[in-house]
């Protein structure tokens, strides 16, 4: 899988983590999709790394979506945590 997939696998994992973490993101549509996209590197890079389970060549792996999905989870969540009162 190219960059492009990456992009497009971050893309929907930015929405799917957006979708159980609702709420009022400080970075709002472009934040959370730009989180979305680095997790999904991330989330694939520690998975490959850590865990001894290579991301998938294929875009439809379950793995590599978990992976990207948790990734995009953590970023989100610490994301919220430094940011997360700057529109009040």
């Amino acid at each position: 899988m190219g960059v492009i997939g990456w992009i497009v696998l971050g893309l929907l994992a930015g929405a799917i983590a957006k979708a159980v973490l609702p709420g009022r993101d400080p970075g709002g549509l472009i934040g959370t999709t730009l989180i979305g996209i680095a997790g999904a590197f991330v989330g694939g890079w520690l998975s490959s790394r850590f865990l001894d389970r290579p991301v998938e060549r294929q875009f439809f792996d379950l793995t590599t979506w978990g992976s990207a999905i948790a990734g995009a989870l953590v970023l989100l969540i610490g994301y919220r945590l430094l940011f997360g009162n700057s529109r009040d």
